[in-house]
Protein backbone atom coordinates (compact mmCIF):
# COMPACT_ATOMS: atom_id res chain seq x y z
CA UNK A 1 0.00 0.00 0.00
CA UNK A 2 1.29 3.34 -1.23
CA UNK A 3 1.31 6.04 1.45
CA UNK A 4 0.36 9.40 -0.54
CA UNK A 5 0.66 13.15 0.93
CA UNK A 6 -1.99 15.87 -0.59
CA UNK A 7 -0.91 19.05 -0.01
CA UNK A 8 -3.25 22.15 -0.60
CA UNK A 9 -1.77 25.65 -0.34
CA UNK A 10 -3.54 28.95 1.15
CA UNK A 11 -7.09 29.76 -0.14
CA UNK A 12 -8.09 25.98 -0.74
CA UNK A 13 -10.15 25.92 2.16
CA UNK A 14 -12.62 28.10 0.61
CA UNK A 15 -13.29 25.97 -2.30
CA UNK A 16 -16.66 25.66 -2.56
CA UNK A 17 -17.46 29.34 -2.14
CA UNK A 18 -14.38 31.32 -3.60
CA UNK A 19 -14.90 31.90 -7.49
CA UNK A 20 -17.01 28.89 -7.94
CA UNK A 21 -16.36 29.68 -11.93
CA UNK A 22 -13.23 29.14 -11.41
CA UNK A 23 -12.74 26.34 -8.97
CA UNK A 24 -15.79 24.50 -8.93
CA UNK A 25 -18.86 24.38 -6.08
CA UNK A 26 -17.26 21.36 -4.17
CA UNK A 27 -16.06 21.97 -0.94
CA UNK A 28 -12.51 21.03 0.56
CA UNK A 29 -14.00 18.38 2.99
CA UNK A 30 -15.89 17.11 0.19
CA UNK A 31 -13.29 16.78 -2.27
CA UNK A 32 -10.89 15.10 0.24
CA UNK A 33 -13.73 12.65 1.27
CA UNK A 34 -13.98 11.91 -2.73
CA UNK A 35 -10.42 11.65 -2.55
CA UNK A 36 -10.34 9.00 0.48
CA UNK A 37 -12.89 6.76 -1.64
CA UNK A 38 -11.32 6.48 -4.47
CA UNK A 39 -7.51 6.16 -3.03
CA UNK A 40 -9.63 3.02 -0.86
CA UNK A 41 -10.17 1.58 -4.42
CA UNK A 42 -6.50 2.65 -5.63
CA UNK A 43 -5.33 0.81 -2.29
CA UNK A 44 -3.73 3.95 -0.89
CA UNK A 45 -3.43 5.38 2.20
CA UNK A 46 -4.60 9.14 1.66
CA UNK A 47 -3.22 11.70 3.72
CA UNK A 48 -3.69 15.77 3.37
CA UNK A 49 -2.70 18.94 4.54
CA UNK A 50 -4.40 22.05 4.19
CA UNK A 51 -2.41 25.41 5.14
CA UNK A 52 -2.76 29.31 4.38
CA UNK A 53 0.73 28.72 6.56
CA UNK A 54 3.91 28.57 4.89
CA UNK A 55 5.81 27.14 7.25
CA UNK A 56 3.18 25.09 8.50
CA UNK A 57 3.44 23.25 4.64
CA UNK A 58 7.27 23.25 4.97
CA UNK A 59 6.96 21.64 8.06
CA UNK A 60 4.73 18.99 6.49
CA UNK A 61 7.13 18.13 3.91
CA UNK A 62 10.16 17.99 6.39
CA UNK A 63 8.06 15.17 8.12
CA UNK A 64 7.12 13.26 5.09
CA UNK A 65 10.20 10.85 4.82
CA UNK A 66 10.22 9.78 8.65
CA UNK A 67 6.02 9.22 7.64
CA UNK A 68 7.01 6.89 4.78
CA UNK A 69 5.31 9.40 2.41
CA UNK A 70 5.91 7.75 -0.72
CA UNK A 71 4.35 11.16 -3.26
CA UNK A 72 3.20 14.22 -2.51
CA UNK A 73 0.18 15.83 -4.95
CA UNK A 74 0.70 19.46 -4.07
CA UNK A 75 -1.62 21.96 -5.38
CA UNK A 76 0.56 25.08 -3.56
CA UNK A 77 -2.19 27.95 -4.72
CA UNK A 78 -0.28 31.02 -4.70
CA UNK A 79 2.73 29.51 -3.10
CA UNK A 80 3.87 27.62 -6.49
CA UNK A 81 4.52 31.04 -7.97
CA UNK A 82 6.44 32.69 -4.94
CA UNK A 83 8.17 30.11 -2.61
CA UNK A 84 11.29 29.12 -2.47
CA UNK A 85 11.09 27.50 0.28
CA UNK A 86 8.73 25.00 -0.58
CA UNK A 87 10.75 23.99 -3.37
CA UNK A 88 13.31 23.44 -1.30
CA UNK A 89 12.01 21.61 1.15
CA UNK A 90 10.77 19.00 -1.33
CA UNK A 91 14.33 18.79 -2.87
CA UNK A 92 15.84 18.07 0.81
CA UNK A 93 13.37 15.04 1.05
CA UNK A 94 13.63 13.62 -2.90
CA UNK A 95 9.83 12.57 -2.80
CA UNK A 96 8.34 12.80 -6.00
CA UNK A 97 5.63 15.22 -6.87
CA UNK A 98 2.91 15.98 -8.47
CA UNK A 99 2.00 19.68 -8.96
CA UNK A 100 -2.19 20.11 -9.09
CA UNK A 101 -4.00 23.43 -10.31
CA UNK A 102 -7.72 23.09 -10.47
CA UNK A 103 -7.76 25.94 -13.21
CA UNK A 104 -5.70 26.73 -15.75
CA UNK A 105 -3.06 28.67 -14.92
CA UNK A 106 -2.01 29.52 -18.36
CA UNK A 107 -5.02 30.98 -18.84
CA UNK A 108 -5.16 33.20 -16.07
CA UNK A 109 -2.78 36.48 -15.15
CA UNK A 110 0.71 36.20 -16.58
CA UNK A 111 2.27 35.69 -12.98
CA UNK A 112 0.54 32.24 -12.66
CA UNK A 113 2.18 30.97 -15.43
CA UNK A 114 5.47 30.50 -13.56
CA UNK A 115 6.16 27.61 -10.87
CA UNK A 116 9.19 26.86 -9.12
CA UNK A 117 7.66 23.33 -8.99
CA UNK A 118 7.54 22.45 -11.90
CA UNK A 119 10.74 21.45 -12.99
CA UNK A 120 11.14 19.36 -10.42
CA UNK A 121 7.23 17.66 -10.71
CA UNK A 122 7.23 14.57 -12.42
CA UNK A 123 4.23 16.12 -14.11
CA UNK A 124 2.04 18.77 -13.77
CA UNK A 125 -2.05 18.59 -13.84
CA UNK A 126 -3.85 21.73 -14.69
CA UNK A 127 -7.12 23.23 -16.21
CA UNK A 128 -9.35 19.98 -14.91
CA UNK A 129 -10.60 20.90 -11.96
CA UNK A 130 -10.89 18.33 -8.92
CA UNK A 131 -10.37 15.84 -11.47
CA UNK A 132 -6.86 17.15 -11.80
CA UNK A 133 -6.21 14.99 -8.42
CA UNK A 134 -8.17 11.55 -9.12
CA UNK A 135 -5.74 11.99 -12.53
CA UNK A 136 -3.16 12.45 -9.95
CA UNK A 137 -4.22 9.73 -7.61
CA UNK A 138 -4.61 7.54 -10.53
CA UNK A 139 -1.15 7.88 -12.04
CA UNK A 140 1.18 7.39 -8.70
CA UNK A 141 -1.19 3.98 -7.94
CA UNK A 142 0.59 2.27 -11.22
CA UNK A 143 4.09 4.55 -10.65
CA UNK A 144 6.82 2.75 -10.53
CA UNK A 145 10.39 4.36 -9.35
CA UNK A 146 12.99 4.10 -12.38
CA UNK A 147 16.10 2.41 -10.52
Amino acid sequence: MKNILIINGPNLNLLGTREVEKYGKLTLKELINKLKNKSKELNINLYHIQSNSESKIIKYIHSSKKNKIEFILINGASLTHTSISIRDAILAVSIPIIEIHISNIYSREQFRRFSYLSDIALGIICGFGIDGYLYALEYVSKYKKNV
